[in-house]
């Protein structure tokens, strides 16, 4: 073979890698409308099964049933994680009211398992967060006229002592949307709102939550952690030891200091710390969350 012939072979199969490189480009370039198209197909099919589902009921992997009848309707068939993070991202106060006149934790010798705010009869109450609306009853000596929302994030909400309910059992709601008018129904002694935060049945205390003072939530997510008082249901809520509404959680203000806000909260720095995982020469942001408790 002359030297002509070698080169002539060789450009020959230059040519075809680069044919086979362009081909294969261009299956590339035409594979690529498919399978972002399949992948359109796939998210919407996704969130076809994911409506369907919570049609059926929000948070359909956590809770072991849909019940119209018991606001604790689970008992010993739910099964309770060891933790948990909710998402309160997408909230609305139930109500612009600021004022605390009972806080959660014990009272005359029982759990009070919420927080009451004032409200007058009349007032309008909204959803926290969008749902499903599981309850609308009324309870003589007890919620008077009530409604249970159970949400997508896993909490269920409870808005007792209403004058009026404006929701229907199985009904979809929105955060922000009317649910109920405030009143003075059931075991009350002034019209306010009754208002509960319960996961799997667990009361939580809302202030946790929401800061109703500053109509806003205290962080973006809030870690449920599971207790032996949970499992006893005795005291009706996790975190029993702090029930008396002092203050878990504190943001960070323009201005503040481990040292301000040792003085504010009464929680040690060292204390402070060692909740957060930060040191004396952490660096405060302004917002961030501190636990105080």
């Amino acid at each position: 073979m002359n030297f002509n012939c070698i080169i002539k072979t060789g450009l020959v199969a230059v040519a075809a890698m680069v044919s086979l490189s362009s081909f294969s480009q261009d299956l590339i370039a035409r594979q690529a409308p498919i399978d972002k198209k399949l992948k359109t197909v796939d998210s919407l099919a996704l969130q076809k099964q994911i409506r369907v589902e919570q049609a059926e009921y929000p948070a359909l992997s956590l809770y072991p049933n849909w019940n119209n009848q018991y606001v604790h309707a689970y008992g010993k068939d739910a099964v309770i994680p060891d933790n948990y993070t909710i998402d309160l991202t997408g909230f609305h106060m139930p109500t612009p009211s600021t004022k605390i006149t009972s806080p959660f934790g014990p009272r005359w010798r029982r759990m009070h398992n919420g927080l009451d705010l004032k409200v007058n009869v009349g007032d309008t109450i909204v959803a926290a967060f969008d749902g499903k609306v599981r309850i609308v009853k009324y309870e003589r000596r007890g919620y008077g006229k009530y409604v249970v929302i159970r949400h997508d994030n896993g909490l269920e909400t409870v808005y007792g002592h209403l004058s009026k309910q404006l929701v229907e059992e199985n009904q979809l709601v929105k955060a922000g949307e009317i649910i109920g008018l405030g009143g003075n129904t059931g075991r009350s002694t002034g019209s306010h709102l009754h208002f509960e935060t319960r996961f799997l049945g667990v009361a939580i205390n809302p202030a946790y939550m929401f800061d109703f003072p500053k109509q806003d939530i205290v962080a973006d997510n809030y870690t449920f952690r599971k207790n032996m008082r949970t499992n006893s249901r005795r005291a009706g809520s996790h975190d029993a030891e702090i029930a008396d509404g002092s203050v878990r959680y504190y943001k960070v203000k323009s201005g503040d200091s481990l040292s301000r806000i040792s003085k504010r909260t009464g929680v040690s720095i060292s204390t402070l710390c060692k909740l957060n995982r930060i040191t004396t020469k952490s660096i405060l942001r302004l917002n961030q969350v501190l636990r105080c408790s």
